[in-house]
């Protein structure tokens, strides 16, 4: 084919996408022969897609984007479609050979278009973080990248590309890169520093003084995305957690910090977010503390 488009994920902008959506679409009209008006809804659901991932789309903004679905109160049978039509297009780039991988085959869609992801509970985040550790050659790496991501509620692309520079363990904050190249200073908590630099110290064994990443693959090489999500599921499942999501992580630190009085706008920097009904979104407190605002705040609540 050609003028054959980049191959990875990481080089995508934002006209590199809409020509591959053009190219899927051109296949479902020409030679799945779907019908105009089934074509035209998913033509406007990758539009959508488009334009929420941005110009350097990763797993957790695809991940977000199908959470995002979730909270704009659609029929079922809709979310179904925005579902099918981005899991429709990557899985044609990667058949194309338009690229190597298909990272929606990591994502697993909500299962009801008014669900958020659960946050998990403060023992269940214990017991998560204690099964990252298990023993292993990467158990100090696993470890201290679950309570990194924890502590400051990282998306998984901001994990990643961190760097060494980006840590000061004395002063307990990082400094993250988030969407659009956008840094935020964030704070950590003493586990997560403690864990952050266990890991420093194994890592030279792997790594030497060589690669800039804090997360480092067994090879030597920068952590991928993937890797992220398969390190945090499978410490997740020997957990008895079932089958989680890194943006599980985000979500429950965000939500753990309202339930203990951090107020919105606070949160709002922490995850870098650009607007506070996103953050209003992500940290939907649980009933029981609601409860406990309303004992403790209304005049005639007793």
């Amino acid at each position: 084919m050609a003028n054959r488009l980049p191959r990875s994920l990481d080089t995508f902008s934002n006209i590199v996408l809409e020509r591959a959506i053009e190219e899927y679409l051109s296949f479902l009209s020409a030679e799945r022969g779907l019908a105009s008006n089934t074509v035209g809804a998913y033509r406007r659901d990758l539009g959508q897609y488009k334009m929420f991932v941005g110009d350097n789309p990763q797993l957790d903004d695809i991940e977000s984007f199908l959470v995002e679905l979730s909270n704009l109160g659609l029929a079922t049978s809709s979310v179904a479609r925005k579902i099918a039509a981005v899991r429709g297009v990557h899985r044609f780039m990667t058949a194309e050979g338009l690229r190597d991988d298909d990272p929606t085959a990591l994502i697993e869609a909500p299962t009801r278009p008014d669900s958020l992801p659960k946050a998990l509970e403060v023992d269940q985040v214990l017991a998560l973080l204690e099964a990252a550790s298990a023993p292993g050659r990467a158990a100090t790496r696993n470890r201290a990248l679950v309570e990194f991501m924890y502590a400051c509620g990282a998306r998984v692309s901001e994990a990643v590309a961190l760097d060494q520079h980006d840590l000061d363990l004395v002063d307990r904050t990082a400094l993250v890169t988030g969407k659009g190249d956008k840094q935020r200073l964030v704070p950590l908590g003493s586990y997560a520093v403690e864990h952050l630099r266990r890991w420093l110290h194994d890592r030279l064994a792997w790594v030497g003084t060589n690669q800039a990443a804090v997360f480092v693959n067994q090879r030597g090489g920068r952590l991928s995305r993937q890797s992220v999500f398969t390190i945090v599921r499978n410490a997740a499942e020997q957990a008895g957690l079932g089958s989680i999501s890194p943006h599980v992580l985000r979500h429950s630190a965000a939500t753990h910090m309202v339930e203990g009085g951090a107020d919105l706008r606070s949160v709002q920097e922490m995850l870098g977010h650009a607007s506070i009904s996103t953050t209003q979104i992500y940290t939907r407190v649980s009933p029981q503390h609601l409860r406990e605002i309303y004992i403790e705040a209304h005049p005639r609540s007793r």
